[in-house]
């Protein structure tokens, strides 16, 4: 608020909790390394979309990740599951998966800022998709999907959702042949989107607004 957009005593900002409530404030004062606030009281404000989407995606390179998670906060999504996959290019150890899940936390908590959502979704902790799809990962009664360019069915196909959508989308390299039969036996189904093959970073974005405008709040 100080040092980007040079905010000054008596402007009027808005604050959330992230739990869905929201807050007028105005700055009182500001000095090097605070800012304080009058705070009134807060509201509840929903714009989370009637639909609970959960996307899991493989881990892509930096940006590229990076852009997916924020897009996806901004369309909509509740949860995120990132999935190591077997053609993925970037590989993370223990250590490693911890710090990354922990910046897609705060590119999640800064989309939300942006978009005025205030209810920040969830960053999971980092997956094998093997172990992810072992441990159950469709919701009961979720429409669970995977994204694959060679599909025959396509989301106009499909049911609309009971509760929600769980959605899986492949790195840069896609899904390996026994990574979809592995996802399909867990009760995913094959979907493409359009007639053209997908980067990774558009593949899910796209899936998400389709399925928002389908079924959500579009």
């Amino acid at each position: 608020m100080a040092h980007v957009l040079r905010l000054a005593p008596g402007d009027a900002v808005t604050l959330f909790d992230g739990r869905g409530m929201e807050y007028a404030a105005v700055i009182v004062q500001v000095t090097r390394g605070e800012v304080t606030l009058d705070v009134a009281q807060g509201r509840i404000v929903d714009r989370e979309s009637p639909l609970a989407i959960t996307l899991a995606q493989g881990i892509s390179s930096a940006e590229r990740m990076d852009y997916t998670v924020q897009k996806a906060v901004e369309l909509g999504v509740t949860t995120i599951q990132p999935v190591q996959t077997r053609r993925g290019i970037v590989r993370l150890d223990h250590a490693r998966a911890q710090k990354r899940c922990a910046h897609w936390q705060a590119i999640a908590v800064a989309a939300c800022e942006q978009c005025g959502r205030n209810r920040v979704p969830q960053v999971l902790p980092v997956m094998t998709l093997r172990d992810w799809l072992g441990q159950g990962a469709p919701n009961q009664g979720a429409l669970s999907m995977l994204l694959a360019p060679d599909a025959n069915l396509t989301l106009k196909t499909l049911p609309r959702p009971r509760t929600g959508v769980t959605l899986v989308a492949g790195p840069e390299g896609g899904l390996t042949a026994e990574e979809r039969r592995d996802a399909e036996r867990a009760g995913f189904v094959a979907v493409r989107i359009g007639p053209r093959i997908l980067r990774t970073e558009t593949a899910a974005l796209a899936a998400i607004a389709a399925i928002q405008l389908l079924w959500g709040d579009f």
